[in-house]
């Protein structure tokens, strides 16, 4: 890729795709000066962003090493996780939901999907799209990844109890979802998702660097829940993992950590936060 390709979105926001500076072979998805994705086209295997290397350990850890999972993405980027998955778990079933076909298109002309990759992508907002997903994955699916940003936001609309309730009747009885959110100083709406993840889940754990897991930065918190027992086994197995420093809250902790934070509903909802002006997005897909 010799310059940088972009389109402009249905929004009126412009997707650019960067080779980026300081990790040679990677290439960011830019859209509207906020990094959404990094990608390693020869070596799909490696993941960028720290949030997304948090998910890439969930992934592994699922089923038998290596054996083929149905996944569900909901938000597309650079496909980043989508990719990860076809090449460490061949043959595995994905579906791609995704608002903005021109960014897709960008992404798949510069960076093709491998041949055989198993991964369709369906248009249209993620939330509707989830009804006309194929009947049979209900309730047969290993991983729902949430990954959905308009810019540097969460539209509210993907934030509510009804929204995870929705996502949580794609789940296998042991399947899990990773919700990716962005907070600042005091998390007030990762504490919130928190509450509302585990209104529609039986269990959830949260995942980040430990400034951010404090409160003290703005930065990406990784969600994961269950509508069965969270195989807790896994934490430590996550945080040593990295990227470092890592912070993991379950159970009581995590219970200390919501606090008494509201249930989110559709009548209540709002977008998450914007980030502070000193902050620097790359924690994003």
């Amino acid at each position: 890729m010799t310059e940088e390709p972009s389109r402009t979105l249905s929004n009126g926001m412009r997707a650019v795709l960067e080779q980026d500076r300081w990790r040679p072979g990677f290439v960011n998805l830019v859209v509207d000066g906020t990094p959404q994705s990094q990608v390693n086209p020869a070596d799909p295997r490696q993941l960028g962003f720290e949030y997304v290397q948090r998910i890439g350990h969930v992934i592994d850890l699922l089923r038998e090493p290596g054996a083929p999972l149905t996944a569900v993405h909901l938000g597309a980027g650079a496909l980043t996780l989508p990719r990860y998955i076809a090449a460490t778990r061949p043959g595995s079933r994905q579906q791609v939901l995704e608002l903005e076909p021109a960014l897709v298109e960008l992404v798949r002309e510069h960076i093709p999907l491998p041949p055989d990759s198993g991964i369709r992508v369906r248009y249209g907002d993620a939330r509707e799209g989830l009804t006309r997903l194929p009947r049979a994955l209900t309730g047969s699916v290993d991983l729902v990844v949430v990954d959905i940003f308009s810019g540097s936001r969460i539209p509210a609309h993907v934030t509510t109890v009804e929204f995870y309730r929705e996502v949580a009747a794609l789940l296998a009885p042991d399947g899990v979802v990773a919700v990716n959110l962005a907070d600042g100083p005091g998390l007030s709406f990762a504490r919130g998702q928190a509450a509302t993840l585990g209104a529609a889940v039986k269990e959830v754990a949260a995942l980040a660097e430990t400034q951010i897991l404090k409160g003290r930065r703005f930065g990406n918190v990784v969600l994961i829940g269950s509508d069965s027992s969270l195989p807790l086994q896994w934490l430590p197995r996550l945080l040593a993992a990295g990227p470092h420093p890592s912070k993991a809250v379950a159970e009581r902790e995590l219970r200390d950590f919501v606090a008494g934070a509201p249930v989110v509903t559709d009548a209540t909802a709002r977008p998450s936060p914007p980030p502070g002006r000193t902050f620097l997005a790359v924690d994003r897909d």
